[in-house]
């Protein structure tokens, strides 16, 4: 027996939390799988041996990527209330891509 006095409220509508819940693991089994063949295409990459100046670049693609099914599917950055970590997290990013753009740029010029 459903309680209708509160219905509409989603803390304690057990039906949407439900289905927000199978929705969220939808995704999770998705991106899960999607990591797993962008892995799959990594090592095929190594495998091929296509050369040095494709493998590196297309790695190093394929692993932003995964930490950002990582960070959005997996550690549930994309839901509400998590704007400060994201604010955090996107800051030190920041700093340390203008900290290693900072010593190339000193050691080779």
């Amino acid at each position: 027996m459903v309680n209708n006095e509160n219905r509409g409220n989603p803390k304690t509508d057990l039906v949407y939390r439900r289905k927000k819940n199978a929705e969220d693991m939808r995704y999770q089994v998705i991106s899960f799988g999607l990591m797993i063949g962008l892995t799959v295409v990594a090592f095929l990459a190594v495998a091929a041996d296509v050369g040095v100046w494709f493998t590196v670049p297309f790695i190093l693609l394929l692993a932003i990527i995964q930490v950002a099914f990582q960070l959005y599917y997996f550690m549930h950055m994309s839901q509400r209330g998590h704007e400060a970590p994201s604010l955090f997290l996107y800051a030190g990013i920041l700093v340390a891509f203008v900290t290693v753009l900072a010593f190339m740029t000193l050691i080779w010029w």
